[in-house]
């Protein structure tokens, strides 16, 4: 794909702001434990960390969500937590950053996700997951139900963040699409395996190339494979694109047109690579409710996914910063 003229860059990076964005999915708190390591355990071959920080942060589609804000737009978040503490802490980390918690509901029968990192020597040692992976009631769904359909007039797109812990149901799954359809909103998607080709007539489905070779048999490592991995998800799920995210290969993007095209990672230095995904799909979603094309929303995407990586832990994408790659990129291009 061509560069950016700075005009064109300028008119979408204006138009995120204030656009409505559901986030639906997994929510979850990313703890992180930050120290050194300068010996063994004597009383295992472990080694010792010695605790030097905890910090707390958004996490699954709570940090897509904050991704979502970081590029002007404004989510509304919808999903799950427990009646504990960390269920208490994400809503007020929530109203901190000025996020609504208006779509998060409280399940006393579940503990809301935490992922807990161990960070030594800025590597990333060892994480333990607290979880339940069972799906969500019939009442919490009619609840979600509900509110989406009050704010139907409001919402420019609707985001589907599935991390397989229960959030996003079958049941819910249909409805939510049968929804945005119905009402002519911007549906993207970030799957995951349990409910991998429910995901029918969505504008965007974005699996990475694990979840897209698992779930085809098939693999989908060169620029051929992975266009026809994308032609065949096309074909099953009815949707209108599909981005393979590639990692070190960049991403493909097919639409269903039948064209395609690549593109080459911008990750220039890659010391995480947690949460790029949730910053791909946000930084997509947001461009294409503000009127870029499927390909000039990849290609934003592509640049916001580089960015995030070369940052240790989950961190937003830079509005500012992103803006300047881009446009530097395509400057490049053109010369």
């Amino acid at each position: 794909m061509s560069g950016f003229k700075n005009e064109r860059l300028k008119e979408l990076f204006d138009g995120f702001r204030g656009k409505k964005i559901a986030v639906i999915g997994d929510l979850m708190i990313d703890r992180y434990i930050w120290g050194t390591i300068s010996r063994i355990s004597p009383e295992a071959p472990v080694p010792v960390l010695e605790v030097e920080s905890e910090s707390v942060r958004l996490g699954g589609a709570a940090n897509v969500a904050n991704n979502v804000k970081a590029l002007g737009a404004e989510p509304i978040l919808f999903g799950v937590v427990g009646a504990d503490d960390y269920g208490t802490r994400l809503r007020k980390i929530l109203g901190e950053m000025g996020l609504s918690s208006e779509g998060i509901i409280t399940d006393a029968a579940r503990p809301t996700t935490v992922k807990t990192r161990v960070i030594a020597h800025s590597q990333h040692v060892v994480r333990m997951d607290h979880e339940v992976l069972k799906d969500i009631g019939d009442k919490t769904v009619t609840q979600v139900l509900k509110l989406l359909h009050s704010m139907k007039n409001d919402l420019d797109g609707i985001l589907l963040e599935d991390y397989n812990k229960g959030m996003l149901t079958k049941d819910l799954v249909k409805q939510v699409v049968d929804f945005a359809r119905k009402n002519r909103k911007v549906v993207s998607v970030d799957p995951k395996r349990s409910n991998f080709f429910e995901y029918r007539h969505v504008t965007v489905f974005k699996p990475n190339r694990k979840e897209a070779e698992g779930a085809l048999g098939i693999l989908a490592g060169t620029d051929e494979q992975a266009v026809a991995a994308a032609r065949q998800l096309l074909k099953r799920l009815d949707c209108q694109n599909v981005l393979l995210t590639r990692g070190e290969q960049g991403m493909t993007l097919v639409e269903k047109s039948g064209s395609s095209v690549h593109f080459p990672t911008k990750a220039r230095k890659v010391a995480d690579v947690s949460g790029a995904g949730d910053t791909v799909i946000s930084t997509l979603t947001v461009a294409l409710v503000s009127g870029a094309t499927i390909g000039e929303a990849a290609a934003i995407a592509n640049h916001a996914g580089g960015l995030v990586c070369a940052e240790v832990g989950i961190v937003p994408v830079d509005r500012e910063r992103l803006f300047e790659v881009v446009l530097n990129d395509s400057h490049s291009i053109e010369s």
